[in-house]
């Protein structure tokens, strides 16, 4: 499984990818983590807010830090 964490560093962005990152753990699940800054392939891939997360390849959250809880019912 590919995670992209979209974000140029901001608070929102760190805290969406800890969250993503503790719900990957507690699920045992196999993924790498991409972390994308670059403005122009944020704009790409259609974000009109950040943060963002993706998994394979499509779009999950756009515009906020989910909550770990959120990010697990999405990976499962």
């Amino acid at each position: 499984m590919k995670i992209q964490i979209f974000g140029t560093g901001c608070a929102n962005c760190q805290m969406l990818e800890k969250n993503a990152r503790e719900a990957v753990k507690e699920l045992g699940i196999d993924a790498d983590f991409e972390k994308i800054k670059d403005m122009d392939k944020i704009l790409e891939e259609g974000l009109t807010a950040l943060p963002g997360l993706a998994v394979d390849g499509e779009l999950k959250i756009m515009g906020r830090a989910a909550s770990k809880d959120e990010i697990k019912k999405i990976l499962s």
